[in-house]
């Protein structure tokens, strides 16, 4: 077998799995919840840290996940890929941290408090590939998505996902 094909093997065992670990989830087996996070935990922080650019925050945002996940799983139908669903609902928690970041910084301006040393600046690149994350977080929100899901996260135009969190759905996050 080539190459394309294990990955689509592996790729197909790792779906079959999440199906099988969410039934039991939604049916309210912890342990099998805990395995879910554990398989997906990194991809959350990843997924976080590319679209917020920090790591405390995208720890904040990978914790937050994990609680929004354990009530929202019973909602999740399989329309599509977990790890599609998964992604929105990392999305939807970063945006919501970086509102309620947003909400904090205008509140310490209004108060003339000055900011925090760690937010006085934005880092160095540490490498090239940073600063191309970096130019990429600068990016209209609804870019800066598509970019993370195709390039960040390897998923193809085909395994997009719509506004609505539904793979192929109408809501699209290409334009």
């Amino acid at each position: 077998t080539s190459n394309g094909q294990m990955m689509a093997l592996m790729l197909a065992e790792t779906e079959t799995e999440d199906d099988r670990l969410v039934a039991l989830a939604r049916g309210g087996d912890r342990d099998a919840f805990a395995r879910l996070v554990e398989r997906h935990y990194d991809f959350i922080y990843r997924v976080a840290y590319r679209r917020l650019g920090h790591k405390a925050d995208a720890e904040d945002v990978a914790q937050e996940v994990c609680v929004r996940l354990g009530r929202a799983i019973s909602g999740f139908r399989g329309q599509g890929r977990f790890t599609t669903w998964l992604y929105a609902l990392v999305l939807n928690a970063a945006r919501d941290h970086g509102r309620k970041t947003a909400r904090d910084r205008a509140r310490v301006e209004a108060y003339a408090v000055h900011p925090l040393a760690a937010h006085a600046h934005a880092p160095e690149a540490e490498d090239e590939a940073e600063a191309v994350w970096q130019a990429v977080r600068q990016l209209p929100a609804k870019q800066c998505e598509a970019v993370l899901l195709v390039y960040g996260e390897g998923l193809g135009h085909g395994g997009g996902i719509g506004s609505d969190g539904v793979r192929g759905g109408h809501g699209s996050p290409w334009h």
